[in-house]
């Protein structure tokens, strides 16, 4: 995010009375660019400036020689002696005496001193210490310890402000240094929305702050005067042959030469002191007047050391296996669809930079360039978003091509930064300007006066409208009447602005959101949630209530997700959906069950420390259709046919239910370690979640990934309806996911669950008479499922039965191989009257004969 140095920021515009960072943060919020943070400044305590009044040398044992400086810092500071068993000279005068191991100053030099209590960039307090045999009270500071960077006089030590008034400083022992070299500035780091690329600017930031507040803005583009070139510079070639959307990748290019620069010549402090107040480090003079220029007016720049470059410059797309080695040192594969900057002729050319986004190393402005060739350009914004995304190369160029830059730059930057190189570092700028391509006209926009109001709500006056639209830079042609339209041309450093609800908005912000009534929407009584919101909630429910942490996890999943959950080859669930422009290019799909992301959930937290897991999500899944998603034009309203051929064809999504449960269940107490997690708990999981919706689940044996084969229960409801699964995950599984052996999952279509529950829930009545307590066990066939033993009970007992349950499983010789007995605890309750023996005696007949009929079940001995 940009940040404004205020003393910047006022270069630009005027600003109001006694404006601190609180208050111009304040009105730039007003106008919509919201506050991202406030800096402070950089030092605080007593800075104050100092004259040397005494040094002398003393050498030490490590080689080293440093100075005991006695230094005049002004009489609210300046102490009588510092150690009276130590006198020095100077100690007759009232001073501080402090080491300096910098030997670029001598007596009478004014110099910068901390005294104890200042606080310097790092944070670094500075305290009186005891250092070489001395007492050294404060510091004699350097440019790079007050965060100004190296002396521009590139002289290696200390300050040196003045030797006297040789210099024309008016400053004397005591006073403020804080404020003499501008240490005290605060800044406001601002929030950019996309669409207002402008704003990465101290221009476009100056144009919105006097839009807030009135004050006086002056444009500092204007006052830049590009001269009539002599001729054209450096050959420079578009040939963007595979231009995005119809665009072309670069419509205009702006070179321009500058000769004989020093390369030893350091940036002017003012400079780079403005440079890193705005978050930038000071490099060299030739980068640090790009950066600058680009801080300053919005335009990103490129700067080549001349003599590397081989003419002709051009602008074309990447070639197939092309190569490049960026600024950061880095080889990069180019793509296809990258639009580069090359230097060469014929087939010989090569890239040396990545059009918008990082020049290469080959060309690269080193410590012995003198000759450069500045280049300011126009380049397409998706071209670059597309690029630095591709290369994960984010940069302070990019972040403005791919927000739009103002087009009627390039030729007014190239000459500001070659009009700072000549001064500051001695070059000499050609007559020759390349300046190929051109800048198509803003398209202007139909405005009705009216239309303002009828979108927003608020009675704007024709004068109001017009006022906020020249405001911004706009050209407005029309009468300022009720009913009229205007003929409103953008400003060129408004790419965001193209349709009439731009200008509204522009309109409704500029005269000011607080003029807009805020009228919350009232519900109407009586509908409250629908059924599938109560049953989600009530699923959720149900399952924290038992003790799972429900979470929520990204859609997104890589293509080997369905081999590591051992999916076979013609599993329906391997048909993903396919992202366009996914967030991570290894996670390109939608996932196709809730479990293809909450098993890597639940890796995480044990990852970090959780010994065992219970979580459970709801979350929608998605299948894709194979249909071809009809796109309609942009012109108009799709029309209601084509509405319903893409709802037809977008992928469909079903909302599911899942969890993983593993390790432990509880904490441990003095009875023992609590249990763990298993398959049961799965399935039980399911049935909790089913009563909460109000459905039934019939549970019966399958198999199907990432289960056990062995452990796997189909979840079905009444109707015969696929639910879901829930068992004990596969032993690969667990190990993939580095879950507890034996942990168990489950996976339910929530929104089938909870269609098959009852609409309307009838009140059963209750019996004030005695229950009856019988238990049966049944010999059946291994393959029988005990749901099925239990419906035939169910039926076959009638409308005596108030409760069944499973209570065991038996398989051994005492029931023969192949054979398994289940034995059911069932309460049987009368609402009549107290059931007597004849009454239990005919319901355990009925319900033997039942299960006899129903599934060959014996009643065990």
């Amino acid at each position: 995010m940009p940040r404004i140095p205020l003393t910047w920021l006022a270069d630009h515009v005027a600003l109001r009375d006694g404006a601190d960072a609180e208050s111009v943060a304040a009105d730039l919020v007003s106008v919509g660019l919201e506050e991202e943070a406030i800096h402070g400044a950089q030092v605080t305590g007593p800075l104050v400036v100092g004259r040397v009044l005494a040094l002398v040398k003393e050498p030490q044992k490590n080689g080293k020689t440093i100075n005991w400086v006695r230094v005049d810092v002004g009489p609210e500071h300046n102490e009588a002696l510092d150690s009276p068993k130590d006198p020095q000279p100077g100690d007759e005068v009232p001073s501080r005496g402090i080491i300096c191991g910098a030997h670029n100053f001598v007596e009478g030099d004014l110099v910068v001193v901390s005294l104890p209590g200042t606080v310097l960039p790092g944070p670094f307090p500075i305290a009186a210490r005891k250092t070489y045999g001395h007492v050294s009270d404060g510091m004699i500071c350097s440019g790079e310890e007050l965060g100004l960077g190296p002396d521009p006089d590139g002289e290696d030590g200390i300050i040196v402000l003045g030797r006297g008034h040789a210099r024309g400083l008016d400053a004397q022992p005591g006073d403020d240094a804080i404020s003499l070299l501008g240490l005290g500035e605060e800044v406001v780091e601002i929030t950019v929305t996309p669409d207002r690329g402008y704003a990465f600017s101290m221009r476009g930031v100056a144009r919105e702050y006097s839009h807030a507040t009135g004050g006086a803005f002056t444009d500092p583009a204007a006052a830049i005067t590009v001269p009539e070139a002599s001729g054209p510079g450096v050959e420079v070639l578009l040939e963007d042959e595979a231009p995005i959307h119809g665009r072309p990748g670069c419509s205009r290019f702006v070179a321009q030469t500058v000769t004989g620069i020093d390369p030893q010549a350091p940036s002017p402090r003012w400079m780079q002191q403005r440079l890193t107040l705005a978050g930038m480090r000071p490099i060299s003079l030739v980068v640090d007047v790009t950066n600058y220029v680009m801080l300053d007016l919005g335009q990103p720049m490129h700067a080549y050391d001349a003599a590397q470059l081989v003419a002709p410059i051009r602008v074309r797309r990447a070639h197939p296996g092309e190569k490049l080695e960026t600024l950061d040192d880095k080889p990069r594969a180019l793509h296809g669809e990258d639009l580069v900057i090359a230097d060469g002729g014929g087939t010989g050319d090569r890239a040396i930079g990545i059009a918008g986004v990082m020049g290469g190393a080959s060309t690269e402005v080193s410590a012995a360039t003198t000759d450069v060739v500045l280049e300011a350009a126009t380049f397409d914004q998706v071209s670059v978003a597309r690029s630095a995304r591709r290369h994960r190369l984010p940069s302070e160029s990019s972040k403005r091509f791919e927000r739009g830059v103002d087009p009627q730059l390039p030729a007014l930057a190239v000459r500001r930064a070659a009009e700072l190189l000549a001064e500051h570092g001695g070059g000499t700028i050609a007559s020759e300007r390349t300046d190929v391509g051109t800048v198509p006209a803003r398209a202007a926009i139909s405005l009705p006066v009216g239309a303002a109001e009828r979108l927003v709500g608020v009675a704007y006056t024709p004068q109001q409208v017009v006022e906020s639209l020249e405001k911004i830079g706009a050209r407005v042609e029309g009468e300022a009447a009720a009913g009229s339209v205007l003929t409103v041309t953008p400003p060129s450093w408004r790419p965001d602005l193209r349709f009439r609800e731009d200008l509204v908005e522009e309109i409704a912000r500029l005269v000011g959101y607080e003029g807009i009534p805020s009228i919350l929407p009232q519900a109407p009584g009586g509908r409250g949630l629908t059924r599938a919101q109560r049953g989600r909630r009530s699923a959720a429910l149900a399952l924290a209530e038992w003790g799972l942490t429900e979470v929520t996890s990204y859609p997104f999943v890589p293509e080997g997700i369905f081999d590591a959950l051992g999916y076979p080859q013609d599993d329906e669930r391997r048909t993903a959906v396919r992202l366009l422009n996914p967030l991570a290019e290894d996670e390109p799909l939608l996932r196709t069950a809730l479990l293809q992301t909450l098993l890597p959930t639940a890796k995480r937290n044990l990852g970090r420390g959780q010994e065992a897991v219970a979580i459970q999500e709801i979350g929608t899944v998605s299948r894709a259709s194979g249909a071809a998603v009809p796109i309609p034009s942009a012109a108009a309203r799709p029309r209601e046919d084509e509405l319903r051929a893409i709802d037809a064809a977008m992928p469909p999504q079903r909302r599911h239910l899942a969890a993983v449960l593993g390790g432990a269940s509880g904490p441990g107490s003095w009875w023992g370690s609590a249990e763990d997690w298993g398959w049961a708990d799965a399935i039980e999981a399911a049935r909790r979640v089913a009563a909460a919706v109000g459905a039934r689940l019939e549970v019966r044996q399958d198999q199907l990934a990432p289960f056990h084969p062995g452990r796997c229960a189909q979840l079905l409801a009444e109707d015969g309806t696929l639910i879901g699964h829930a068992g004990e995950l596969h032993p690969r599984v667990v190990k993939a996911y580095s879950l507890p052996a034996r942990s168990g999952a489950l996976e339910l279509d929530l929104d089938a669950l909870i269609a098959s529950a009852p609409a309307v829930v009838r009140a059963e009545p209750v019996s004030t008479y005695p229950p009856a307590k019988e238990d049966f066990a049944f010999v059946v066939d291994a393959s029988v499922p005990a749901s099925a033993v239990e419906a035939a009970m169910v039926v076959g007992i009638g409308d005596l039965l108030e409760s069944i349950h499973l209570f065991d499983v038996y398989t051994g010789d005492q029931v023969g191989e192949g054979r398994k007995s289940v034995a059911f605890s069932v309460r049987l309750r009368s609402e009549t009257g107290t059931l007597t023996a004849e009454e239990i005696g005919a319901a355990r007949t009925r319900c033997i004969e039942a299960v006899s009929a129903a599934v060959g079940g014996e009643l065990r001995a």
